[in-house]
């Protein structure tokens, strides 16, 4: 059964209302205005934690890869197509960076060395490994310190919210009972730090994941 017309149009305007915000928004981000993309971020951080959620199907990591997102949308803005909605660029982004996060998960937890139960009994993997490189512990080293040289470089109260929540591996919580800091200043602190290295890092060697 069809909609009333009326109904339509007064969706289609909130539509085009809610995409002339963005497009303001985004502007003034784009010159500066902290502020601004705060808002986005505040705008679209429901949607975008329910996406996540839904594609990890648990809440494990989920407000990580929420902040990763949009530290990846905020260096890429300038890019942005107004041609299309900021909704649509934002979730492809996010969905993408699900799934790149989903599949070096699997190869981190798979693994060859686990016998597997059948109904025969116990069988092993013996698979040859041909992606070792002669020097892949030496580049991984090197990718190791350049990032610990980044973290250094970081403003204290930036530095201590990355190390707490990556080398400690704190939960956001945990954070802000350890600092003494509301959790909603944590959650800044974490975003515009993976903002400074992700700045700091996608012009070296490698390429650098949040």
């Amino acid at each position: 059964m069809a909609e009333p017309k009326e109904r339509i149009k007064t969706r289609q305007e909130r539509q085009k209302q809610s995409r002339a915000e963005d497009a303001d928004l985004i502007h003034r981000a784009v010159d500066g205005d902290q502020r601004a993309f705060a808002a986005l971020q505040k705008k679209y951080h429901p949607a975008i934690s329910n996406l996540i959620r839904r594609m990890l199907r648990s809440g494990d990591d989920v407000e990580d890869l929420v902040q990763e997102t949009f530290v990846k949308a905020f260096n890429a803005l300038r890019s942005f197509n107004h041609e299309y909605a900021f909704s649509t660029w934002l979730y492809k982004i996010a969905s993408n960076h699900c799934i790149d996060f989903l599949r070096k998960k699997r190869l981190k937890t798979f693994s060859l060395d686990q016998p597997i139960e059948t109904k025969d009994g116990e069988m092993q993997f013996e698979v040859a490994d041909n992606t070792w490189v002669p020097d892949g512990d030496i580049q991984n080293r090197e990718k190791l310190r350049i990032l610990r040289n980044a973290i250094e470089e970081l403003p204290e109260k930036y530095r201590r919210v990355i190390k707490l929540r990556h080398e400690e591996e704190l939960d956001y919580q945990e954070i802000a009972n350890t600092l003494d800091l509301p959790l909603g200043t944590v959650k800044a602190h974490l975003f515009r730090a993976r903002a400074m290295l992700f700045k700091k890092l996608k012009n070296k060697v490698f390429h650098f994941y949040s």
